[in-house]
C-alpha cells in the first residue's frame, strides 16, 4: 500500500513544469514577478558549451597551466607602517601571522606573536626579521613543525613591546 501512495503524491516532471507555468502566469497577472529565464534551461545550455572547447583547448593551456600550477601562500600583509627599518622586508622570512584563538591568548596574556614561518628559517633569521621588520625587541623565539607540516614560531616581546600593539597593525585583533 505504501508504493500506491507514493505514485498518487508523485508528480511528474511534466506535470510539474505545467504547474510553475501556471503560477508565473498568476504572478504576473497580479503584477509580482518579473520575467525570468528558467534556471532549468541554462545548465543544459551551458554545459555543451563548455564540454565541446575543453578537448581543443587543454594541449594548448596544459603546458601554460603546468607551470603556474603550484599552491599559491597565502598574501603577506604589504602595509608600509609594518615595516621597521627601511628597505628590510619581514615576509622573507615570515609567511603570515597564525590566526587562532590560542594565538590571540597568548598576544593578549603572555606578549606573544605567533607566526607561520618558512620552512627552512632559522630562530635567528626569524627574530631577525620580527626586530626588523617592526621596529621591536625579541626576548626569545620557539618553534615547531606542525602536524601539517607548518613551521610555526612563537615569538616572545618584552613587557616595554606590546604585542597586542603588533597585533592589530597585522589586523589579527
Amino acid at each position: 500500500m505504501p508504493k500506491k501512495e507514493q505514485k498518487k503524491d508523485t508528480v511528474s516532471d511534466e506535470e510539474l513544469d505545467k504547474m510553475i507555468d501556471e503560477s508565473i502566469k498568476k504572478q504576473k497577472e497580479e503584477g509580482r514577478t518579473e520575467e525570468k529565464p528558467k534556471e532549468e534551461e541554462k545548465p543544459a545550455e551551458e554545459k555543451p558549451k563548455e564540454k565541446e572547447p575543453e578537448p581543443e583547448e587543454k594541449p594548448k593551456e596544459a603546458e601554460g597551466k603546468k607551470e603556474e600550477a603550484k599552491p599559491a601562500e597565502p598574501a603577506a600583509p604589504a602595509a608600509p607602517e609594518i615595516r621597521g627599518k627601511e628597505g628590510y622586508d619581514p615576509w622573507k622570512v615570515l609567511i603570515y601571522p597564525h590566526l587562532a584563538e590560542k594565538s590571540i591568548n597568548m598576544v593578549e596574556l603572555e606578549n606573544k606573536l605567533v607566526f607561520i614561518v618558512k620552512k627552512n628559517a632559522t630562530k635567528s633569521q626569524i627574530k631577525e626579521a620580527v626586530e626588523n621588520g617592526f621596529n621591536v625587541k625579541v626576548l626569545s623565539v620557539n618553534v615547531e613543525i606542525t602536524m601539517k607540516g607548518q613551521k610555526k614560531a612563537y615569538v616572545k616581546l618584552p613587557p616595554e613591546h606590546s604585542a597586542a600593539d603588533i597585533a592589530t597593525r597585522l589586523g589579527m585583533i
